[in-house]
């Protein structure tokens, strides 16, 4: 298969989406939990989170166009600021898909997928009981994509949390450890493995790979 621009504009709407949707690859499977300030909670799957920085410790993931369909996330954060970030286990899959549906507002996605709300310290916004690694994220910016409508949200980490076995002396995470998923379009699942390890590139070191 071969498409130009004009092509791909052509194809039926739901074909164009999920060939778009699918060839950037798998992508991390994130549970993103926020909480009114009226505390209701909420808590959503998102496949565009992405790191920005380490120092500061910067998370961002793009937030869908704001306009007539509800978001629920979206409005929790610009309430109060803070939200989290759930890597999803492959175990619960299915009930993190179902996140994505638009349910009432007074209708807790927590309670309706069967996940468990966590309140870790005096951190504002639920964790994911069923999540191994998660992090606390505080709003900073958000960059407005004029193109789509879509938001690029960018959040600093104010609390990490993950098993101390998660970790090695380096500080790489292993996340097959704990079944960390993927996501391919919007809708297939993908199992995450290891498949190899290589130091930090620098030209003198590039191997000949011409042998």
């Amino acid at each position: 298969m071969q498409l130009n621009k004009v092509e791909i504009q052509k194809l039926e709407h739901k074909k164009r989406l999920n060939i778009i949707n699918s060839i950037t690859g798998i992508k991390p499977a994130n549970l993103i939990g926020t909480k009114s300030n009226a505390d209701e909670p909420n808590v959503a799957i998102f496949s565009s989170v992405v790191h920005l920085g380490s120092n500061p410790a910067l998370i961002g993931f793009i937030m869908r166009p704001t306009g007539e369909v509800p978001r629920h996330t979206y409005e929790n954060i610009k309430e109060n600021g803070f939200y989290t970030i759930n890597h999803v286990p492959s175990v619960i899959v299915n009930r993190a898909h179902y996140t994505s549906a638009k349910v009432n507002r007074s209708v807790s996605e927590f309670d309706r997928c069967g996940l468990t709300e966590e309140y870790i310290g005096n951190f504002h916004a639920p964790f994911v009981k069923e999540c191994h690694i998660k992090m606390g994220m505080k709003l900073i910016d958000e960059i407005p994509i004029k193109i789509n409508g879509t938001i690029m949200m960018v959040g600093e980490i104010q609390e990490l949390i993950l098993p101390d076995r998660a970790v090695d002396e380096k500080g790489y995470i292993d996340l097959s450890l704990f079944n960390s998923s993927g996501i391919g379009g919007l809708n297939t699942y993908y199992s995450v493995a290891p498949i190899a390890s290589f130091p930090y590139a620098r030209p003198e070191e590039i191997p000949d790979f011409s042998k």
